[in-house]
């Protein structure tokens, strides 16, 4: 297993910070804002030093009901080779759902959501990491996620559900702490019997990162110092087995480097706290239980998912991801007053993520932006990447009668027409494609 030692994400915001900051073993880079051909002189000079890139991927979908896609697969593999990457990472979420396995309308939730811990998403899970290690030139290793909301009918912990992945799979771990924080603030789930119930030698490196609170629900945010709390899990880990790599997450809201520095000393600290315990104890007395506390037998299960089994996960994948999207009813089972938390969420991100790809749209709709973006995304689910949302809002914007004759319509009219294609579509048209659009989505 490669050791790694300390690191942090790298993100072109900070990329010239990373460059001269000490000690940094390795770094993260997300693997879709990467072109295997174009690599950032940054990640470049990085790699001259020595210094190890890890390509994490966030849109695989390993928890689909679908198979993975190839053309996934070929471009997370091409950024691994680019790179001279020794493993690449991806995360157990589920982010599309319908389509034609469940003859329902394909969603894009544009967001990691939790898979359900019973035997149908982990049967299927299992089939499609292994399609994955096939298709990839180096080990993979997956990332338990955070979550807002709890699938009803749960069979087993995230600590059993993720010892029989790595045991039926082989397929390596990479622990978010603070994911394991969240979801015990969020659904009440203790991480130290998390920790416990894992297979600590299938551990690839760790995850460390911040959030905020907010009406009893944490919320993941990669923008917040890292807590105590949660330095205490990685401690708490620590103690039970020394992990090959340890990394500082941080996505937005930067600091001064000289905190992002402290950061990672505070990290460096908590982890030789936890080895000072380890080694205070008696070696070795960690990995029995967590054996003992998983369900290797389960191993000998069939390796092939049935097409059964992925349609009802299809199904209810999709029946959620509607609620959360397209404001469906909430599935039966489901706390309303979360799924309304997380649909708010999952509408505020596609908000900010299109403000970035469009910074133009903030600048011509001003102040309300925000708020026109967030009552558009609560109805009308994603149909093709971010690029397309931010087209479709200023369609809908156009077509819809919220703006009046003036200099903000004709401005927004304008940068659609730009950007819909060589061949802009007039806007007498553009009543007709908004008619089919909503027909589409009221089936």
């Amino acid at each position: 297993m490669t050791l790694l030692g300390t690191g942090i994400g790298w993100r072109p915001e900070i990329a010239d910070a990373v460059e001269r900051m000490p000690g940094i073993d390795w770094v993260e880079a997300v693997a879709e804002n990467l072109c295997p051909g174009h690599l950032p002189e940054s990640l470049l000079r990085l790699r001259e030093r020595g210094v190890t890139v890890v390509p994490h991927g966030v849109s695989l979908g390993l928890g689909d009901a679908d198979r993975p896609a190839p053309e996934r697969l070929t471009a997370l593999a091409e950024r691994a080779e680019a790179l001279g990457a020794p493993l690449v990472t991806e995360h157990i979420a589920f982010v599309r759902a319908g389509g034609p396995l469940t003859a329902t309308p394909r969603l894009e939730a544009g967001h990691l959501l939790p898979v359900p811990r019973t035997r149908d998403a982990l049967d299927v899970l299992c089939e499609n990491v292994r399609i994955a290690q096939e298709s990839l030139p180096v080990p993979l290793a997956v990332e338990n996620i955070a979550a807002l909301i709890a699938w009803p009918g749960e069979e087993m912990t995230e600590g059993q559900f993720l010892y029989e992945l790595a045991d039926r799979t082989g397929v390596r771990l990479l622990i978010d702490v603070a994911n394991l924080h969240t979801n015990h603030v969020n659904r009440g789930e203790d991480p130290a019997k998390a920790l416990a119930e894992l297979p600590l030698e299938a551990i690839a490196y760790v995850h460390v990162a911040g959030g905020f609170e907010r009406d009893g629900v944490w919320h993941d945010s990669h923008a917040h110092p890292v807590p105590r709390p949660v330095l205490e899990i990685l401690t708490d880990l620590t103690s039970r087995v020394a992990p090959p790599g340890v990394l500082l997450e941080r996505d937005e809201n930067f600091p001064e480097p000289a905190e992002l520095e402290r950061e990672l000393a505070a990290i460096r600290e908590s982890v030789e706290a936890g080895a000072r315990q380890r080694g205070a104890q008696d070696q070795g007395a960690s990995a029995p239980e967590a054996a003992a506390t998983g369900t290797a037998g389960e191993s000998e299960r069939p390796a092939v998912a049935g097409d059964a089994a992925r349609q009802r996960l299809g199904v209810t994948q999709a029946a959620l991801l509607s609620a959360l999207v397209a404001g469906t009813p909430v599935p039966e089972g489901f706390d309303r007053v979360r799924l309304g938390v997380q649909a708010r969420a999952l509408a505020a991100k596609r908000a900010d993520v299109v403000a970035k790809l469009a910074p133009e749209l903030p600048l011509i709709l001003g102040t309300g932006y925000r708020a026109a973006f967030v009552a558009y995304a609560q109805g009308h689910p994603m149909r093709g990447g971010y690029r397309q949302d931010a087209l479709d809002f200023a369609e809908r914007l156009l077509l819809g009668g919220q703006l009046a004759e003036g200099r903000t319509r004709r401005e927004l009219r304008r940068w659609w027409l730009d950007r819909s294609g060589p061949a802009p579509r007039p806007l007498s048209r553009l009543g007709r494609v908004g008619q089919v659009g909503r027909s589409l989505i009221g089936r």
